[in-house]
């Protein structure tokens, strides 16, 4: 039970951390980025899926 709230502590300790640094130095997204990113989720989501359903029934 201690290894849990370890674990926990850490993974909550981490993204505490993630989200004030992302919130302090992290500059907004240019729109033309943006549009170049959203174009690749979609196909990326895709494969991800077939991969995982073929290492699941093989």
């Amino acid at each position: 039970m201690n290894t849990l709230f370890f674990l926990l502590l850490f993974i909550f300790g981490g993204v505490a951390l993630m989200v004030v640094l992302g919130e302090r130095y992290a500059k907004p997204m240019e729109p033309e980025q943006m549009q170049k990113l959203s174009r690749w989720i979609i196909p990326l989501v895709a494969v991800s899926l077939i991969i995982s359903m073929i290492n699941y029934f093989f």
